[in-house]
């Protein structure tokens, strides 16, 4: 299953993993919020629950959109944040990887904090 993520000029594909994260979000589809910023990472909040997973990770590699347990909010990192070490992409705390960017996250980068963000199932 493909979804999609739009923010102002920006469309990213992602597929959805085998996950109950991915699972719980693709049935919340639509997701309609407001981008956050922190360092090189969009993130927001989403009205759902889900625990952390088996295998949940702080440092991501590009392309892994991640669900932030802690926050209930879907985090893409794209490069350095706050908390990084280095050229690493860290998050602030353990997440949920819960798809694969089919596109360059690192349009991410136009993205200002309020932007509008919005998830949709992509089309097949």
């Amino acid at each position: 299953v493909a979804i999609l993520i739009r923010t102002g000029e920006v469309a990213i594909c992602a597929e959805l993993l085998d996950t109950p994260t991915a699972r719980r979000i693709q049935q919340a589809l639509p997701i309609y919020a407001r981008a956050q910023t922190w360092g090189e990472e969009v993130y927001f909040s989403v009205n759902l629950t889900s625990p952390e997973e088996p295998g949940a990770k702080d440092v991501m590699q590009l392309g892994e959109i991640a669900y932030w347990p802690d926050g209930k909010a879907i985090a893409i990192g794209y490069g350095r944040t706050p908390a990084s070490r280095g050229d690493e992409i860290r998050l602030v705390s353990r997440c949920n990887v819960w798809a694969r960017a089919l596109d360059d996250v690192r349009q991410m980068a136009s993205v200002r904090d309020g932007d509008d963000i919005t998830l949709i199932e992509a089309d097949s």
